[in-house]
Formats: structure tokens, sequence, C-alpha cells
């Protein structure tokens, strides 16, 4: 399997301390900035993808993993939850502001012979 794709994203959670709810917003600003033409362009199945998504918050433990990864809309998620992100005192409420970091990564399994770059002819 060969990564193919690899972004970055932050979700919050403002005012209810939920972990999981920060986790999935952190994904969808993740995936939101991809867009992946490359199934359709090469006659591939998106559901061949595996899909690593590593979430970062203070407490791993209230992350419900299975939400997350159904909150993916393609291919095969594998989600681990690690100490990261950050928690935000707030003295108004009774939580803090959660904030999760993720890292979604696409993996395909492709030969690199298969593919080359090559250059555009001038006409």
């Amino acid at each position: 399997m060969k990564r193919l794709i690899l972004e970055m994203g932050i979700g919050t959670d403002l005012y209810g301390g939920d972990y999981t709810k920060a986790a999935c917003r952190a994904v969808r600003d993740a995936i939101g900035h991809s867009s992946i033409s490359l199934f359709r362009s090469c006659g591939m199945n998106h559901r061949d993808m595996l899909v690593k998504v590593t979430i970062g918050v203070q407490d791993p433990s209230q992350v419900d993993a299975d939400t997350v990864a159904a909150s993916l809309p393609r291919g095969n998620p594998q989600v681990e939850v690690v100490h990261g992100g950050l928690n935000i005192a707030d003295p108004e409420q009774d939580g803090p502001t959660i904030i999760a970091s993720a890292s979604v990564e696409a993996f395909l399994d492709v030969e690199a012979g298969d593919w080359q770059i090559s250059e555009k002819e001038n006409g």
C-alpha cells in the first residue's frame, strides 16, 4: 500500500466538552481540503482505499473511534486516538473547550512502476 494523500484538520467543541464531536469536526476539516478525482480518472474504486485517521486530544479515552470512522464518506477507515490537542479552560462554563487535531491518510495498493510523471507536450 502506498500513501497517496495526507491531510490535516482541526476541530473544536466550544461548550459541550465532547471529545468525539471535536474529533469528527477535525476529520471533516481535513477531508474538506481534498477532492479525490484520482479514483474516477484512473478507473479505481474508492472502496479499495485504506484510510488511516489519527486523532490527537487531551483525553483519548473520551473519543468514540467507531463514531469517527463512521463519519468518513469513503474507504476502509482505521482510527487511532492519541494524546494531543488542547483543552482550554473556560471559567464561564462547566467544562473546557476541546480542540482536536486530525491527520487523514489515504492508501491504495499500487505499484511504483504503474505511475510515471510525463512532460506536457507543447502543441
